[in-house]
């Protein structure tokens, strides 16, 4: 899942992306308000993180100008006021939630969770293709009722895959949202990632479930 965190604090843009970052999220960060409408209106994003306080444009025209243009990805306001009508501002605007600063990290986490199961229109709380189950807020994974155990960055990449059933993603897809667009490593890094995945849940249930399309990516399911 790939998120927009839009931060001016360096510390607290550092903190909260590696705190993302460690559960398996692809996060770029940019910290003003142009460069924000700039990438949220170019770029793909699962969820944007926003704080209000920005040089160029505040958060609330950043996020009305991406509605107006019609960026639907889930928004995330960040302020360090408590104010009643920054809330309603920030709702009138477009965003979906408020969190006020200072925060638990564990909340923010929370949040972003819930915006990204929302997504642009209505999402289940757990994602089940054929036999596998995966829930993001629980951060658990299981095939025919039995856990399996994930990385971070596996989990991302299995719920990316589930996300878009019925879809074969190509690996710049894979690589755009999982690890983020601009990643600079090695492009077998997917094929490695997709190998993980096979060893811990196709190996000890006999049956295949990541499907490769030979030329164009991968799927999930036995329609695959």
């Amino acid at each position: 899942m790939r998120i927009l965190l839009v931060e001016d604090e360096v510390k607290m843009a550092r903190a909260v992306r590696r705190g993302l970052e460690r559960e398996g999220y692809a996060v770029e960060v940019v910290s003003d308000g142009r460069e924000a409408v700039s990438r949220g209106s170019e770029y793909d994003y699962d969820t944007i993180v926003l704080d209000v306080m920005l040089p160029e444009l505040d958060g609330f025209s950043v996020c009305g100008e991406l509605r107006s243009r019609g960026r639907w990805a889930p928004v995330l306001m960040l302020t360090a006021r408590d104010a009643t009508e920054d809330r309603i501002r920030g709702l009138d605007v477009g965003a979906d939630d408020y969190l006020v600063k200072p925060f638990a990290f564990g909340e923010l986490l929370a949040r972003v969770r819930a915006l990204i199961r929302r997504g642009a229109g209505e999402r289940p709380a757990a994602l089940r293709v054929d036999d596998v189950e995966l829930d993001p807020a629980a951060h658990s994974v299981s095939r025919s009722d039995q856990r399996v155990d994930l990385t971070p960055r596996e989990f991302a990449l299995l719920e990316y895959l589930m996300r878009h059933e019925g879809e074969v993603v190509s690996r710049g897809q894979i690589l755009e949202h999982v690890w983020n667009y601009d990643y600079g490593g090695s492009s077998n890094v997917v094929d490695v990632y997709v190998a993980y995945l096979r060893k811990k849940l196709e190996v000890p249930f006999a049956r295949p479930f990541v499907v490769t399309v030979r030329g164009v990516g991968y799927t999930v399911g036995s329609a695959g």
